[in-house]
């Protein structure tokens, strides 16, 4: 269990910060960056929770959350660094759960005939802008991963655990789906209509 004895420290007001694992890099590294779009989806969701969620999308959610703080700290620990032992990374079985949920829930949604416009009901809109910052925190990930594997040598292994990318994605298509389901199952989705259709 992490220990918070002080929350103001000092150390980062030049602009530095820790890694999990005590080195020091800028707090505008691309890693700093992906772990902390990771912060702010996990804030997010707790925001949607406070929406009022169907009891079975709350219990989820909370799981997410717990399951954020495992990503965030997998993303803020260079593999094979001397914290390796001591950090929880992602593992595969956190993705199939995604994957299991989606396809739950997918199998009562309406079909969707046209792109969906975030809105709806308010948790509906919530898990639309959770999905887009989901889908950013992939793309800040991604942006670590070339960053980190530029120069090395071809076949190289990725300085992340590659798990993170795949569950942010499907993270992402996840809340995409509940939002459906916060509109009544897709029946009450606003559909998307061309210019030419309006």
């Amino acid at each position: 269990m992490v220990k918070l004895d002080r929350i103001t420290t000092g150390t980062g007001d030049q602009g530095m910060t820790s890694l999990a694992d005590g080195s020091r890099v800028a707090k505008a590294s691309p890693r700093v960056g992906a772990y902390g779009t990771v912060d702010e989806l996990n804030s997010l969701l707790g925001v949607v929770r406070a929406e009022g969620m169907p009891d079975d999308i709350d219990r989820e959610l909370i799981r997410i959350q717990h399951d954020l703080f495992d990503l965030g700290a997998d993303l803020a620990t260079p593999i094979g660094g001397p914290a390796e032992e001591h950090i929880p990374r992602l593992r595969n079985d956190q993705v199939c759960r995604l994957e299991a949920l989606i396809e739950a829930a997918t199998a009562h949604l309406a079909p969707a005939e046209s792109f969906v416009l975030p809105g709806g009901s308010r948790a509906s809109a919530f898990l639309h802008l959770a999905r887009t910052v989901a889908r950013r925190a992939e793309r800040a990930a991604v942006v670590l991963v070339e960053t980190e594997s530029a120069g090395g040598p071809e076949g190289t292994p990725p300085p992340v655990n590659t798990l993170c990318l795949k569950y942010l994605n499907r993270l992402s298509d996840l809340c995409f789906v509940w939002a459906r389901r916060c509109n009544d199952s897709g029946r009450a989705d606003v559909l998307w209509l061309p210019y030419h259709e309006r």
